[in-house]
């Protein structure tokens, strides 16, 4: 995963580092030449000319500064006590086309540029120390805009299911065959090797042949499961899994329901009764990573139809882009919790943003 997104942080690091380096050998030069010329003290001392850096940029410049970053004495100061200068000239372009690569990776439109904007605040006038190469100062600039984006509503999932009044009661909900009854059996399987207790109920009463799946995970799982006939009332099947659960202790109620889009209109008021009826502790929306852009503006539509606490993301593993993952937690202002990556019941892990940022600027 991440593989097409992290080719393009890749390429923007090195066009913003070629442009400040090159910059930078251009101010030295200048020093070089002013001092030759008698026009600049010598930079014997290190810490007099940060402190004439510090100066000029605190100072009007009599006109040597221009529209779009520091003056040239500055520049020539910075150059001389070996730090470099990120102007907004240098960054115009290589913006530009990160956030046009964002947006062919299936970022959304806003989030993209909100990359691209957080970037800019942290670079343009930044200054770094010679010891500190322009790759460092580029990259912690993306991993702070990255984490700042896809860090969002982020809670620690396990700690609020153990610190809740027990059963917890979870509703699942996206579209049609984005895999929510694997995702639940997933979830069932990464609960139960943590020492809680769960128990499925198939509110999908809708669709033929749902039961029959729910029960080939819970069998294979060997986890108690609560079914009606089809065509049921979906939530008193989840009501009757919530009764069952604090009837025996159990900790975790994971409720399916029936694909549906957010202008079903029948179907989301079944979504409007299960919330009356069960009052559930979370609703997660589920859908395919591989979908990008249309994933995230379903996320957004079914938060605005039906409110989310979170989502999970699957087919994780299949998705080279990463769109819908750094999208998804920005646009509806609630957490990715899960990515799904295989088949197996195993195949489910927590979304953490520091390790995907890490993944993302890791270098192979």
């Amino acid at each position: 995963m991440f593989d097409g997104l992290k080719e393009k942080l890749g390429k923007f690091k090195s066009d913003v580092e070629a442009e400040a380096d090159g910059d930078a050998e251009a101010d030295a030069e200048t020093a070089t030449d002013a001092e030759a010329a008698g026009e600049a003290e010598p930079a014997a001392d290190v810490d007099a000319e940060a402190e004439s850096a510090d100066r000029a940029d605190a100072e009007p410049d009599s006109g040597a500064a221009d529209d779009d970053g520091p003056g040239l004495a500055k520049k020539a100061a910075l150059a001389a006590t070996g730090r470099t200068v990120i102007t907004e000239e240098e960054l115009e372009a290589p913006l530009e086309s990160l956030e046009l690569e964002l947006l062919q990776g299936d970022v959304e439109m806003g989030v993209a540029r909100e990359i691209t904007e957080r970037i800019r605040e942290q670079l343009v006038g930044g200054t770094r120390k010679q010891v500190e190469s322009g790759e460092q100062v580029i990259e912690r600039a993306i991993g702070d805009a990255l984490r700042d984006v896809i860090s969002v509503g982020q809670f620690d999932f396990e700690d609020r299911i153990r610190s809740a009044e027990k059963p917890v009661v979870i509703v699942f909900t996206g579209v049609n065959g984005v895999g929510k009854t694997t995702s639940i059996a997933k979830l069932s399987r990464w609960l139960e090797e943590r020492g809680l207790s769960s128990v499925m109920a198939n509110g999908d009463t809708y669709r033929a042949g749902a039961n029959e799946q729910i029960k080939e995970h819970a069998e294979a799982l060997d986890t108690k499961i609560i079914t009606h006939e089809q065509g049921g009332d979906p939530a008193a099947v989840i009501y009757d899994a919530v009764e069952y659960a604090d009837a025996n202790g159990v900790d975790v109620v994971l409720g399916d329901t029936a694909g549906r889009l957010h202008t079903s209109n029948d179907l989301m008021a079944q979504l409007e009764k299960i919330d009356r009826v069960v009052d559930p502790d979370m609703t997660l929306f589920v859908d395919e990573a591989v979908a990008g852009q249309d994933a995230t503006n379903r996320a957004e539509e079914f938060n605005d139809a039906a409110e989310v606490d979170g989502a999970i993301l699957t087919k994780a593993d299949a998705d080279s882009q990463g769109g819908a993952a750094i999208s998804i937690a920005h646009v509806t202002g609630k957490p990715i919790l899960f990515l799904g990556t295989g088949q197996g019941y195993e195949d489910i892990e927590r979304f953490d943003p520091d390790e995907i940022v890490d993944r993302l600027l890791r270098e192979e």
